[in-house]
């Protein structure tokens, strides 16, 4: 047997909001997946509530396993297979494991990184797969939050209020140094070191481990780079592949397998447009708005540093190939993507859609709507400013003209001290103050 070896760790544990949802499922479910990037926090998380572990990065265990695969019904449950990827056919064995007991909790999964030719069934029925990216901040602690996004969610008449001493320059030593666990935690020179070691090995030797042939290493870089450039933009993947130099410019099918595989290792987290029929809008765009699993792996991508961001003289802002994607400066789609970050926890387990807003020539954009299963929209504005003004809220009440009492809350997120509500129902929260 394969006892839990994470129970010693949880006095170190930082509580993540998903770690309720995850409860909550397997509880009544027979199989759940946890996915998302290497190093997120998915083993910690699901090793609270594992009862065996199956590390299958262990050569050992992976070896048993491969020997005999009814291990998985003789563990005590719930059992996690960790990093499952590395053994594809145990999914497999997983759902018909599944297909012989129902009962819930039996199986935990996680891994970071999808087969791309491994032959598995797609577990429908069987294994419900979970979304799990890096910290939101708020679950960083930095700050008590005030407002609850659930709360907005449910329509309740909450007071809008708080105070908080979080600052520009804390939003942007928090960017920096990612939402990853075990990353953050360093002095920032290391987590320069670490996060730039991090993408090195991914580029260099996850990606061909999902059987990707990158026959020009530098150029799925440069494209990554231009990528990073672009992040919180909806510039065509054209437009990423111009920026690129002549000599790394990548070949249509070759962006299109440098997608695949960054998705498959999920560094890439899009957020799709907003296309629901019957808004009265007409020509909505449908581009996606780009975005890294952290903004700290653009930043590192970039070469930005809090000087450099706040002084709003990065390489990225210098350089006209990446001028072309955004109206200003990279600090603030930056500060963008740690808010979509923290907006996309906080709606996964509430079971809201996250999308966002452009019109077809692009006269009117909102960041981030979510909406839930009954048509309710939330539309969330982000501006990196401190104080708002009437032209920040225009796309949001313009809005409102079209969804009416469909649209039952607008937030704009800011980096300014105060929550309040405005004279014309609009939420100004700082992002210190958002909580779940």
């Amino acid at each position: 047997m394969v006892a839990n070896l994470y129970a010693h760790r949880m006095d170190t544990y930082l509580e993540r909001v998903i770690d309720g949802e995850l409860a909550t499922l397997i509880s009544g479910l027979p199989a759940v997946a946890i996915q998302g990037p290497k190093g997120v926090g998915k083993t910690a998380s699901a090793g609270r509530l594992a009862a065996s572990v199956l590390e299958l990065d262990r050569p050992g265990q992976l070896a048993t396993l491969r020997g005999d695969r009814s291990i998985i019904d003789r563990l005590d449950p719930p059992v996690l297979i960790d990093e499952w990827q590395l053994d594809p056919p145990v999914w497999d064995a997983v759902r018909r494991s599944v297909d012989a007991d129902r009962s819930a909790g039996r199986f935990l999964l996680t891994g970071s990184a999808n087969p791309r030719d491994a032959r598995i069934h797609s577990g429908a029925g069987r294994i419900v797969n979970v979304r799990m990216r890096p910290l939101s901040f708020a679950e960083r602690q930095l700050e008590r939050p005030t407002v609850s996004l659930a709360a907005l969610a449910r329509g309740d008449p909450a007071v809008i209020a708080g105070h908080t001493s979080i600052t520009l320059a804390d939003y942007t030593r928090e960017i920096l140094a990612s939402g990853f666990p075990g990353i953050r935690t360093g002095d920032a020179t290391f987590r320069r070191r670490e996060l730039a070691s991090y993408l090195d090995h991914a580029l260099a030797d996850e990606v061909p481990a999902l059987g990707n042939i990158v026959r020009r290493p530098q150029s799925l870089r440069a494209w990554l780079q231009a990528y990073a450039a672009a992040v919180s933009t909806t510039a065509s993947y054209e437009a990423i592949a111009d920026a690129v130099s002549q000599t790394s410019r990548p070949a249509r099918d070759t962006v299109i397998d440098y997608r695949d595989a960054l998705t498959g290792l999920w560094l890439l987290d899009p957020v799709p447009a907003w296309t629901r029929r019957g808004a009265g809008i007409e020509r909505l765009g449908r581009a996606p708005k780009h975005q890294l699993a952290d903004p700290a792996l653009a930043a590192r991508l970039l070469g930005a540093t809090e000087q450099t961001l706040l002084g709003s003289d990065t390489d990225a802002d210098r350089r006209p190939e990446y001028q072309r994607f955004r109206d200003g400066p990279l600090l603030g789609s930056l500060y963008e993507s740690l808010v979509v970050l923290t907006v996309r926890v906080f709606a996964q387990p509430l079971e809201l859609e996250v999308s966002h807003l452009r019109t077809h020539r692009g006269e009117r954009e909102v960041d981030l709507i979510l909406t839930s299963d009954e048509g309710d929209v939330i539309a969330i504005e982000v501006k990196l400013a401190e104080a708002i003004n009437e032209r920040d809220a225009r796309h949001l009440n313009w809005l409102q003209t079209k969804l009416g009492d469909r649209l039952i809350e607008r937030v704009i997120v800011t980096t300014g001290p105060y929550a309040y509500r405005r004279e014309d129902g609009i939420a100004v929260v700082p992002l210190a103050l958002l909580g779940p």
